[in-house]
């Protein structure tokens, strides 16, 4: 168990599919790593879901639909609500650090939370009374991204909770529904998922950067690198507010995909 204190952790989680929902393993393991933490001021999400350059924030001025960013699933998952409060001054306060680097920012006030960020947090924060504000990724480069994360280090000073969320390894070749949840995970999978451990023990940051050259089977448990893109952010975030400090959150996988998250310091 995480000592509890005022200032929240960096996180990154592993989001799941909507029918994480049904999952009660797993949603309880989501429910208790946020009771491991005071209740944040608000939260930063960053997706895996959400890709625009320049740096663009999410609707801060009226609630909005969520983002229904899937396809082929039971209607009961595209009823989901999430009415989190808005967080107009976290918005605010992310465009000025991020603008004194160098970074252009913009606003979306058509777009609500997409999957990547609505799924966990319904699980973490049932009762959506935490606001929330999400920030797109101008990019895939894993340096700009850390960088990016490093310039949102002060938020933490003001009580927000930073969260990337994408998966620990993301092929959906391997996503075999008829295999059920807890089916043995391809090598492929469990070999990156324990480079990614120890790795992140380490707080080898140069490593998980350049992970498609340092970790086995990094383009197979990466076909593309977005799911991973969102642990650069945090990783930049944790490693300017006092270095990275990783412990796993939460373990194993789910239909063969790895959902290793990592609470960051």
């Amino acid at each position: 168990m995480t000592q509890r204190s005022d200032t929240p952790p960096v996180l990154f989680l592993s989001h799941g599919a909507p029918p994480l929902a049904d999952d009660q393993r797993w949603t309880s393991e989501l429910a208790d790593w946020s009771g491991t933490f005071e209740k944040p001021k608000d939260i930063l999400m960053i997706s895996a879901h959400w890709e625009n350059a320049p740096v663009t924030l999410s609707a801060t001025r009226q609630k909005n639909e969520l983002v229904y960013d899937f396809w082929g699933f039971d209607q009961k998952y595209y009823d989901v609500r999430y009415d989190a409060p808005m967080a107009p001054e976290l918005a605010n306060q992310v465009k000025r650090l991020t603008s004194a680097y160098g970074h252009h920012v913009e606003r979306d006030e058509s777009r609500g939370l997409d999957h990547g960020a609505y799924v966990p947090l319904k699980e973490m924060f049932p009762d959506a009374d935490v606001p929330v504000v999400q920030m797109s990724m101008p990019t895939l480069d894993p340096s700009g991204l850390f960088d990016l994360g490093k310039s949102l280090a002060p938020l933490r000073d003001r009580g927000t909770l930073i969260v990337g969320s994408g998966f620990t390894t993301h092929n959906l070749r391997w996503f075999n529904p008829a295999g059920g949840p807890d089916v043995a995970p391809p090598t492929a999978s469990s070999e990156f998922d324990h480079w990614a451990e120890e790795a992140m023990a380490r707080g080898d940051v140069d490593s998980i950067l350049d992970f498609l050259h340092k970790a086995p089977a990094a383009r197979e448990a990466h076909p593309r690198s977005e799911h991973w893109a969102p642990l650069y952010v945090a990783l930049g975030a944790a490693y300017a507010s006092g270095g990275i400090d990783a412990k796993t959150a939460i373990d194993g996988f789910w239909y063969g995909l790895s959902k290793r998250s990592w609470t960051l310091s």
